[in-house]
């Protein structure tokens, strides 16, 4: 099999340690790694696949001459704007965790159980989705697929390592670093800026990204996304109204039917989904399955993933193993 060099930008934050530790899990057929992060963290030592890296900064001239054939970038939208085009510009194919590319039409925008095959109609740059987007899609694909599907409400609790080390930290410390008010013991509907129509843009990626995904831009979608006082793991009230009749039998099988979704669905033993199950975890879990009697053909479902991994690295990961599957890696310049 042919083997692939690797370059992972921003490989010291949050998501970029998570890629180190799910590329050493999946094993990919890459037979060298480049570690590239910002100034300040340029030189440090990473210990990975058993090596000693040393960070390299990222600057134009530190990415050339190393046949980088696929890069996973998780270093903000800023740098994935200047520096993504340039990776594809030296023959590589770029994976981003950002939303920099995620509504551009030319870019596909990919969550592998869903939409895998848009992955290979890429013009060098594939992103990867909103955290809360791609669990949310991959229980969705299978209803839409089954019973075809007219709106959606979301209603998201999102875990403050979505807004990165500094959420994190100020659920840990009490501090308000990263939040305007404090997370301990507290809720805070708001999650990225207000836009003039009173949505946050997080709510509008959910809305935006879910259409492009499932390709229906028919599709009405709501969202209300809120950060909750837990380290890992986003949890999701979804509503969807079909458009042909459900039952529950049916939207269990469709469920149980997708790949990578559990589903834990006992109440009366309170078995269900919660964050603190799915961490460090690649599944999309399911529970709380209900049919909604106050719309025709309907139904309630609760779904939980590590928003660190499903959300970010691992989506990531997983589709640069799509693309070598279909052996559909340019070749580096």
């Amino acid at each position: 099999m042919k083997s692939y060099v690797m370059a992972v930008v921003g490989a010291t934050g949050m998501v970029g340690s998570k890629f180190l530790q799910v590329l050493e899990e999946r094993k990919l057929p890459v037979s060298k790694y480049y570690l590239f992060a910002s100034k300040k963290s340029a030189g440090k030592k990473v210990t990975f696949m058993g090596e000693e890296h040393t960070i390299i900064e990222l600057t134009p001239e530190n990415i050339k001459g190393k046949g980088i054939e696929i890069a996973l970038f998780s270093a903000g939208g800023a740098v994935s704007k200047e520096f993504a085009p340039q990776f594809v510009d030296i023959g590589a194919v770029v994976i981003d965790n950002s939303s920099q590319w995620r509504m551009y039409d030319d870019v596909p925008l990919v969550v592998p159980e869903v939409n895998g095959e848009a992955a290979l109609n890429n013009k060098g740059i594939i992103a990867n989705p909103n955290c809360s987007t791609i669990q949310a899609v991959v229980a969705l694909k299978p209803l839409y697929d089954k019973y075809g599907i007219k709106r959606v409400v979301y209603s998201t609790y999102q875990a403050v390592s979505g807004a990165g080390v500094a959420g994190y930290n100020d659920l840990r410390d009490g501090t308000t670093t990263k939040f305007p008010y404090p997370i301990r013991g507290n809720v805070i509907p708001h999650i990225d800026v207000f836009l003039p129509n009173g949505y946050t843009k997080e709510e509008e990626k959910m809305i935006k990204e879910t259409r492009k995904i499932l390709g229906d831009d028919s599709l009405k979608v709501t969202a209300t996304t809120v950060r909750v006082p837990v380290f890992h793991g986003h949890s999701e009230s979804i509503n969807v109204e079909f458009l042909k009749p459900c039952t529950l039998e049916g939207i269990k099988e469709a469920l149980a039917s997708m790949e990578n979704v559990v589903i834990v669905d006992d109440v009366a033993n309170l078995k269900y989904p919660m964050p603190i199950d799915a961490e460090d975890h690649d599944e999309v879990y399911v529970g709380r399955i209900r049919l909604d009697d106050t719309v025709e053909s309907g139904c309630n479902l609760w779904v939980v993933a590590d928003n660190i991994r499903k959300g970010a690295a691992t989506n990531a990961v997983q589709i640069a193993e799509y693309l070598i599957a279909h052996d559909a890696v340019k070749s580096a310049k």
